[in-house]
């Protein structure tokens, strides 16, 4: 048998020759033969994707490598998985099951089939509360299972951190744990039996069995696959099992190599469960499809107590005390992230906390059965570490009982990651050797000797996370793309990789092998036990095709590198908007570290991104699929260019631009400014639609419907108006289309004379900009926001302009939206020297003015309009000029859902404490877009996806506390009044004038005066 590539018994290394393709297609660099993907269409049921865009979608995950895969199929099911993998073995293509693609060492990337779980496969087939277990497919995501499991007070226990997007096949494959690992060990543990796909193409169910029955169906000879892995196992226990016993570390945080510990150890009671020896495999023994697993209770409480030193070895010094208290997590969080977190605006109160001097910390969290429990066992801890105990290394200590003050100590423990990857220079700090276990005893010891190695090598990192069972996440600041980087790359993995051999330690004690650390097993383990996987593989898949070169074969950590040495970008244009980063666009193009965040699920997650990802359930419209397709146009690995047709629509096309992905995702990446340059750049080279222009220019077209109103109302009544209108400027037909007042704010606000609070008697005077939508289409959320701000105190005036620049700006005119922001700065800015401040009624134009002006223009004008202009309850919140009012609210409950610019800016809750204060007992959705995202939801082509969106929303609506449904923006609430009904959007007892959408806070405020 010949040998492929990664130096192991395999497929032939050699492409069949050309006229041998048309059997079947296979990909080979630029070579496609197209048979394979009919013959694999004509076979599934599910979805067969070899296109270049859903090759480079699955090329990276979370880890710094990048492969591109033959193709992508999306199984419904067992028989489909079956096909495939029975299918690609007669052909010799390799195969690579994947989840959620959030693995970390490369270990979902491979020159393979992928099979993707998480679309059709997913389900949670089965929960049975009186054995504590579950049966769920593959596919489904952890926190989906939980939250099926919590209202049996019970729980998958292995908690990793991104367990609302990892899947369940990946964290059996992974062999996942978390930050409890301390009372709940590994995902192994709780493996009770698999489906499962061989690499024939058979399909099995493994479990528990007896050794005795194991040996006699084991038969090395047989022409089944299954008793040749019989055979294989059997040869471990006879063969390997003092090796196994000497050589694998006594710890409960290893998942290097293959799972031999927990077979020898199953064994010597007589039995042993083979749906475990697939825990921490990667996928190249065999392909999970379901999986029954075992569950624990909830906990009833918790306890957290911050033990804070002097440094970071003084804290992992007290570790092996701290264990003697029966925690369920200690973390270590360093010096390294106290300083970074101090500098941002999100972390700054959690770490000023912190005691004076804290240069390191632990957090140690205790599982109780009630409050009393908890506080006794914080208060013995604390006694114990900083009070009387002997070899005391903390120097005081912050207690935690209820849950918002544990969860602000845990916020602090997991900025870690968010900060560290929000680097947009070129050295990263990348994932390669950043999860060794080690002996608690030995950390003090690992811990100097790692800085030192880091010092030899011209670089840093921070030494954080689960220091309790000795697993210290350690990211070096790195260059990928410089060659004397990578040879300090390999050096550091080397030279710590003998530490932990030295010290009785995992290479990887949570994120698996993969190409980061494959290279390493043998070192840990020796040639006896290297041999042995091999052995096993081979048994498990004699051509060694599935997932290929993991666990036991020869990937190299610095090979398939996403940034190589030889990796290029350009952009092919020059950047319009301002970016405060190194390296500017490119920077922020190769941002996305592909942790997955923008693939959870709504009802699991909350937050606002991805929209149309929650829509679609494809990963081409996740933030992390948009930011790969654009570095991959940019660098050269998609042949499309960026600007192009082809990249518009599949790519950027379904961004709406909600400003989510710079809130939500870990490091900020802002999906919505780079749509907005490419797409300006695209205007450039390819002009623009008639529609686009439209909308760019809508405040002109609002001007005209409202001079020419009530007869511009009439147009889109006539029969047959919205047909032509969506044939010939694609205008959804569907849509109720904006009518327009003939008396406008700014006509209104004349005749009555301006404002009724003199200056005189104002503490503040604030500048009231009359948006488009509020000015012509609905002043009347025009005169709220004067009622109530007069209310307040504030003298109000007027701005004489109406264009904030936002339409233009969110259909990538920016050089529109630029000339109209240096107006409005203009016109303004005189103003705020003079103390007035800037009020919008309209969330995204308020937002307009405090962010993306900041990156049309620059200079101290501009930001000082941006620092002083605020929504209209954001200003009655922030300084608080609510108090001065004597509200009289009527009696309504509000399910209030905030505009995703706001949410983006982290702005929505000042309406929801404005409304509380007035006396309406509000309940805030976390809620992500609504969908109709501006003009989104008005063009023909996204009033599918805009309404799929909406759907989401009005499911949160119906489950929520309120009675009526509010939003303050004018998308959201055509959104709504195009999909609630009638009794969830009524507000004719609080507003005046009777509509179809819901209210706005402002017109609640009012109506409570």
């Amino acid at each position: 048998m010949a040998s492929n590539e990664h130096g192991v018994p395999g497929r032939d290394a050699t492409p069949p020759a050309a006229d041998d393709r048309s059997e079947y297609d296979y990909v080979s660099g630029d070579v496609e033969r197209p048979g394979l993907v009919d013959d694999l269409e004509a076979r599934v049921d599910g979805d067969v994707r070899f296109d270049s865009y859903t090759r480079q979608l699955y090329a990276t995950d979370a880890s710094a490598y990048e492969v591109t895969p033959v193709g992508v199929v999306f199984p419904t099911d067992t028989a489909d998985v079956a096909v495939v993998v029975d299918y690609c073995a007669t052909r010799e293509i390799p195969v690579l099951p994947r989840g959620g693609g959030t693995s970390l060492a490369g270990q979902t990337v491979n020159e393979a089939i992928v099979l993707d779980f998480t679309r059709y496969m997913d389900g949670i087939v089965d929960i049975d509360p009186g054995s504590q277990e579950a049966r769920v497919q593959a596919g489904a995501v952890l926190e989906d299972l939980n939250q099926r499991l919590a209202p049996h007070d019970l729980k998958f226990a292995p908690d990793p951190a991104a367990g609302d997007r990892s899947a369940i096949g990946g964290a059996i494959g992974n062999n996942s744990t978390g930050a409890h690992s301390l009372k709940y060990g590994k995902t192994d543990a709780y493996v009770e039996s698999c489906e499962v796909v061989l690499a024939d193409g058979s399909t099995a169910t493994l479990g528990e069995i007896g050794v005795e029955e194991l040996r006699e169906r084991a038969d090395a000879d047989a022409d089944d696959l299954l008793p040749r892995i019989y055979a294989g196992v059997v040869a471990v226990l006879d063969d390997h099992a003092d090796e196994v016993e000497a050589r694998f570390p006594d710890m409960k945080r290893n998942v290097s190599g293959y799972n031999l510990d927990r077979l020898v150890d199953e064994a010597s009671d007589g039995t042993v469960n083979l749906a475990r020896l697939l825990a921490g495999s990667e996928g190249t023994l065999a392909v999970i499809t379901e999986a029954t697993v075992s569950l624990e209770t909830v906990p009833e409480t918790k306890s957290v107590a911050l033990l804070t030193y002097d440094s970071v070895v003084d804290a992992v010094s007290d570790v092996t005390h701290v264990l003697e208290h029966d925690p369920a997590a200690v973390e270590l969080i360093d010096d390294t992230l106290i300083d970074l977190a101090s500098d941002t605006a999100e972390f700054e109160d959690v770490v000023a906390l912190l005691p004076e001097g804290t240069r390191a910390a632990l957090l140690v969290e205790f599982y109780a059965a009630d409050d009393d429990d908890g506080r006794e066992k914080t208060a013995g801890l604390v006694e114990d570490r900083v009070e009387t105990g002997d070899d005391r290394f903390a120097f005081d200590a912050l207690e935690a009982h209820d849950e918002e003050e544990r969860a602000t100590y845990w916020k602090l423990r997991k900025s870690g990651l968010p900060i560290l990857l929000g680097r947009t220079s070129d050295a990263k700090h990348i994932s390669f050797i950043e999860d060794c276990a080690i002996p608690p005893e030995h950390l003090p010891e690992f811990v100097t000797r790692f800085q030192q190695i880091l010092e030899d090598n011209d670089t840093f990192a921070s030494f954080y996370a689960h220091a309790g069972p000795g697993v210290l996440h350690v990211r070096p600041l790195v260059n990928t793309k410089s060659e004397p980087d990578l040879a300090a790359m390999e050096d550091i993995a080397d030279r710590v990789t003998d530490m932990v051999v030295e010290f009785g330690g995992s290479v990887s004690g949570e994120h698996g092998d993969g190409r980061a650390r494959t290279q390493w097993n043998r070192k840990l383990y020796g040639d006896q036990l290297w041999g042995a996987f091999r052995d096993l593989k081979t048994a498990f898949d004699p051509d060694w095709l599935l997932n290929p070169g993991q666990v036991c074969g020869d990937v190299s950590m610095t090979e398939n590198l996403r940034f190589g040495p030889d990796y290029d970008f350009d952009a092919g244009f020059d950047a319009e908007l301002n970016w405060d980063n190194e390296n500017g666009l490119r920077g922020m193009v190769e941002l996305c570290h592909g942790c997955g965040g923008c693939r959870t699920e709504q009802d699991t997650a909350g937050g606002v991104m991805c929209p149309t990802y929650r829509a679609a359930d494809e990963e081409i419209t996740s933030t992390r699929g948009r930011a790969n397709m654009l570095r991959q146009a940019m660098s050269g690995d998609l042949p499309d260019d960026p600007t192009g047709d082809e990249f518009a629509e599949e790519v950027l096309d379904l961004c709406v631009g909600c400003k989510g992905c710079a809130k939500d995702c870990p490091s900020e990446v802002d999906m919505a400014k780079m749509k907005a340059e490419v797409s300006h750049e695209r205007h450039q080279r390819e002009g623009a639609s008639v529609r686009d222009k439209l909308f760019a220019n809508v405040d002109a077209l609002a001007a005209l419907g409202s001079a020419t109103a009530p007869v511009s109302n009439l147009v889109s009544k006539v029969p047959g108006a919205r047909t032509v209108m969506e044939k010939t400027v694609g205008i959804a037909s569907e849509r109720t289309l904006p009518t327009f007042e003939r008396e406008t704010l700014k006509d209104w606000f004349d005749a009555r004379g301006g404002t009724t609070v003199p200056a005189s008697d104002a503490d503040r005077k604030a500048v009231l900009f009359p948006d488009t939508y509020t000015n012509y289409a609905h002043p009347e959320i025009g005169k709220a926001a004067v009622r109530v701000l007069e209310a307040a105190g504030v003298h109000v005036d007027l701005a004489e302009r109406t264009d904030s620049g936002r339409p233009a700006h969110s259909k990538g005119f920016l050089d529109k939206s630029r000339e109209t922001a240096r107006k409005n700065v203009a016109a303004l800015e005189p103003r705020v020297a003079d103390g007035w401040d800037v009020v919008l009624v309209e969330p995204s134009d308020a937002v307009m003015f405090q962010s993306d002006y900041l990156d049309l223009l620059s200079g101290d004008a501009v930001e000082a309009l941006a620092a002083n202009t605020y929504g209209v309850c954001e200003y009655l919140d922030v300084f608080r000029l609510d108090d001065e009012i004597e509200w009289s609210a009527p009696d309504a409950s509000l399910s209030y859902h905030g505009h995703c610019h706001q949410k983006a800016t982290k702005k929505d809750h000042h309406a929801v404490g404005v409304l509380r204060r007035a006396g309406y007992a509000t309940d805030p959705v976390d809620s992500t877009c609504c969908g109709m995202a501006g003009t989104f939801g008005y063009e023909a082509e996204h009033h599918a996806m805009s309404e799929a969106i909406g759907d989401i929303l009005v499911d949160q609506l119906d489950d929520s506390d309120g009675d009526l449904a509010v939003a303050p923006g004018a998308s959201c609430r055509t959104q709504l009044g195009d999909m609630l009904d009638e009794d969830a959007r009524d507000a004719a007892d609080l507003v005046p004038e009777d509509r179809e959408s819901p209210p706005t806070p402002v017109e609640l405020l009012a109506a409570a005066l």
